[in-house]
């Protein structure tokens, strides 16, 4: 059931494409291509075990860890009420 002006199924349909759109986002920041051996950032060895698991690596899991913590997410505001948007 939709509230106000909205038809049928929109407020799913809203969730649907903030959910898809997360996950292109999170797909389109895996890393491709050969594994690096050493860090770009700090020059520590990658573990086999890490260049296995994840295809394309270029940082150890020290500096990725780092990496994220400063990764933004998107501040779209999907919803459509009024009190959403002073926020």
């Amino acid at each position: 059931m939709a509230g106000g002006w909205s038809r049928d199924g929109a407020v799913q349909e809203q969730i649907d494409d903030t959910v898809s759109d997360a996950v292109a986002a999170a797909r389109a920041r895996l890393p491709k291509g050969e594994s690096a051996e050493y860090c770009d950032l700090c020059g520590e060895d990658i573990p086999e075990k890490r260049r296995l698991a994840v295809p394309g690596v270029r940082t150890c899991v020290a500096c990725q860890s780092g990496r994220d913590a400063n990764v933004r997410h998107s501040a779209i505001n999907r919803r459509g009420s009024k009190d959403s948007q002073l926020r």
